[in-house]
């Protein structure tokens, strides 16, 4: 009893900064962090800015977007990074680092087939190099995600999540204004060899992390329990996918649909007006300089500050004013890139449209997080959000793919008033089912206290697993990364 408490007194223990700054894990995560974040803007927003500067057509960027999907359904095969070996590596460095190291290389070199590739002739050859970045760069997220939450202890994750973010941030500055900067002196080629060369950053830091491969450890337990005759953990598709579905829907009941609308199409303006962003800025007369430094520098601030402000409006306003409040902010805020494409390439407009846009898709993006989290049920919170975070992604992402062909017959004013005009449905729909989650929350709540349980709840969640917007505002929920800059 007394080893028991003490084990918990030192569970509880209020970390203190020494330890933080003494823990080598944490500057582990911090140049983990920046390897997961450096492939994303160079298949993105950097990539759709190189094909606008050589004069590639509007519509084959559009198309191009889906390139990153993979991004979005690294889901379907994160199951088997924890699964399988990889040949080799994992016998001498352990199955999380060797994953590691492999996607890392393999990024690098994906990266370096796209520096080579010319977009006036061998544009096929530059679209291959981006997917390969984007599905192994996706492979990278899924094992630097599992090594983080298997190398830490609860009190650590928090600290362990933030320093990822750091790096990951860190990082999108580099791909974003870095790869500009580097584009506008030195040409594209260097550009993204010099991004290579940083993913060794990552490597570094993969070859220096401890092997914690609990995932291994749980295939030698069941082994060890199926020896002994003891029933082992068994991991069924009704139990891991089905349970968590139909709970979902026996709770929310036929409202469920309305709010999977309401998920899949809360962003979505700001998913289709993205990939136009870069083509507008060439068109309009903006340099690669003056584009990283407002865009891709100046803007990532500005983002930050905006998810301050939507977590801050959730702990004064609430939950359903924000999400409403965002819905709006996020549509109408393109309305600032069809003001943009009217006036000539002066530095204070762009800085203007920028800062409109990434504060209120910040703040949206923000509203979006809490409202998905405050749909999860205890038990079943982590396939939950997957479904919600996945299906306000997928949807978006499959239309962006069309923006090139809107701009293209009706130019970038009418097109960005149109993904604006998406945002009227979506605040429409908030109003509807905008409260399901407090509904349900007072639900689950009601059923606490008739049960005699005294514990007070929050959401549908117990106080002391409060959700990632209310407990630290402008962080991101588990698993998601904060958008791309336009």
């Amino acid at each position: 009893m007394g080893q028991t408490a003490a084990v918990s007194d030192k569970v509880r223990r209020k970390l203190t900064l020494r330890d933080v700054i003494e823990d080598p894990r944490i500057i582990l995560m911090l140049a983990l962090g920046f390897s997961s974040g450096l492939p994303l803007l160079l298949v993105l927003g950097t990539f759709s800015t190189r094909l606008a500067f050589s004069d590639v057509d509007i519509k084959a960027i559009g198309l191009f977007s889906y390139l990153a999907l993979p991004y979005t359904l690294k889901f379907l095969w994160a199951p088997l990074i924890d699964r399988f070996d990889v040949p080799f590596l994992s016998n001498r460095i352990g199955r999380r680092r060797s994953w590691m190291i492999t996607t890392q290389v393999a990024v690098a070199l994906a990266l370096s087939l796209m520096a080579t590739a010319n977009p006036a002739t061998s544009l096929v050859l530059l679209g291959l190099g981006a997917f390969l970045v984007a599905i192994c760069a996706a492979t990278q997220d899924v094992v630097i995600d599992g090594w983080r939450i298997d190398a830490a202890g609860t009190d650590l994750q928090g600290v362990m999540a933030a320093t990822s973010n750091l790096g990951y941030r860190l990082a999108l500055m580099c791909a974003g204004a870095g790869a500009l900067f580097i584009a506008d002196g030195a040409g594209w080629s260097v550009a993204y060899f010099s991004m290579a060369a940083l993913m060794g950053v990552g490597m570094i830091a993969a070859l220096l992390a401890p092997a914690y491969d609990r995932a291994q450890a749980e295939e030698q337990e069941t082994k060890a329990a199926e020896r002994d005759g003891a029933p082992a953990k068994v991991w069924t598709f009704r139990g891991a996918v089905l349970e968590p579905l139909t709970e979902l829907h026996t709770r929310l009941g036929p409202g469920l649909w309305a709010i999977l609308v309401l998920v899949a199409f809360y962003r979505m303006p700001d998913f289709i007006s993205g990939v136009m962003a870069s083509p507008l800025y060439r068109q309009v007369g903006f340099t690669l300089t003056e584009i990283g430094a407002v865009s891709k520098l100046y803007g990532i601030w500005v983002g930050i500050a905006g998810a301050f402000v939507g977590g801050w409006a959730m702990t004064r306003l609430g939950l359903f004013p924000t999400l409403v409040t965002g819905a709006f902010l996020g549509a109408a805020s393109n309305l600032a890139f069809s003001w943009l494409s009217f006036g000539g390439p002066e530095v204070w407009r762009l800085t203007a449209a920028i800062s409109i846009d990434n504060f209120c898709g910040s703040f949206a993006g923000m509203a979006l997080i809490a409202y998905m989290s405050s749909l999860t049920a205890p038990g079943f919170a982590a396939t939950q959000y997957a479904l919600f975070s996945s299906l306000y992604a997928l949807p978006g992402k499959l239309v962006a793919g069309t923006s090139g062909f809107i701009a293209a017959s009706y130019g970038y004013p009418v097109f960005f008033a149109f993904t604006a005009a998406v945002g009227i449905p979506v605040v429409i729909l908030c109003f509807f089912v905008g409260r399901a989650g407090e509904r349900s929350a007072a639900r689950a709540a009601a059923e606490t206290a008739a049960s005699g349980d005294t514990e007070t709840v929050s959401g549908n969640h117990p106080v002391g697993l409060a959700l990632a917007s209310s407990d630290r505002p402008g962080a991101a929920a588990p698993g998601t990364r904060m958008r791309p800059q336009k």
